[in-house]
């Protein structure tokens, strides 16, 4: 058999779905982490609960929906409820999985989706927290998916939004966040990353194909830790290739 033909969109989206375990819950935002946990759920996670901002639980979505809010995050679900529900259920402990994206993030996996540049005055104003600083606060195993350069990798935020590992161990817990919460993995164009649980820094723990070690560590602004022996992910198979371009048919992720 010939090498699969897949796109660095559809790479992460695998390396994203591989992570969500089978029988768990996952609270899934717009873009790439929905298409991630809809492609888990139709290979090797049947039973993963998905959980929808707008208030969608348990739906078997039929295609990639355009938002959280999208009438399709409803279809065929157990409950539909709200926004409140969704937030409170995360508070009671009972949300796995909380899928980020960021525009800037640091060494403890704090994260920034409010500003660029100064708060009062900002060169680029985000879109800000919307649930994320609830689901990084109470989802058990944050991850996040973004971009990798010298700047979102950086070595100061401009706002902290959401929190990660706040300034070390053990200061999510004297912030009065739930004792075993917070950053699980990042996932970038360049690599994978966990977090030492030493010092709780972002650790550098596979490289996608084609991307080497030190290509993967140069392009941060703060000083990136190395597993001992760092990994390659695992490409997509055809299968999944096939699940993901069926559940993305008008290339809303995945262009055409």
């Amino acid at each position: 058999m010939g090498e699969v033909a897949y796109t660095k969109t559809e790479l992460l989206v695998t390396v994203a779905a591989s992570l969500l375990e089978d029988g768990r819950s996952a609270i899934l935002g717009t873009g790439l982490p929905l298409l991630a946990g809809l492609l888990a759920q139709k290979t090797h996670a049947p039973n993963l609960l998905l959980i929808f901002e707008a208030g969608g639980y348990g739906a078997q979505v039929p295609q990639l929906p355009i938002s959280v809010g999208d009438s399709r995050t409803f279809f065929r679900a157990n409950q539909a409820s709200s926004m409140h529900d969704v937030m409170s259920s995360g508070q009671a402990g009972h949300i796995d999985y909380g899928f980020l994206g960021a525009a800037q993030i640091d060494c403890y996996g704090n994260l920034n989706t409010t500003v660029l540049g100064p708060h009062a005055l900002p060169q680029v104003r985000l879109p800000g927290s919307g649930g994320a600083a609830d689901i990084g606060s109470f989802a058990w195993k944050t991850i996040v998916i973004m971009q990798q350069d010298e700047r979102r990798f950086a070595r100061k935020l401009d706002f902290l939004t959401t929190a990660g590992y706040l300034d070390g161990p053990g200061a999510r817990e004297r912030a009065g966040l739930p004792v075993g919460t917070g950053p699980y993995r990042v996932i970038t164009q360049l690599g994978l990353y966990d977090f030492d649980p030493a010092t709780a820094r972002m650790r550098l723990c596979a490289v996608h194909p084609g991307v080497t070690v030190e290509e993967a560590l140069k392009a941060s602004g703060f000083e990136l830790l190395t597993a001992p022996e760092p990994n390659e992910t695992t490409a997509p198979t055809a299968e999944q290739v096939r699940i993901m371009r069926q559940l993305d048919p008008t290339g809303l992720i995945l262009p055409h």
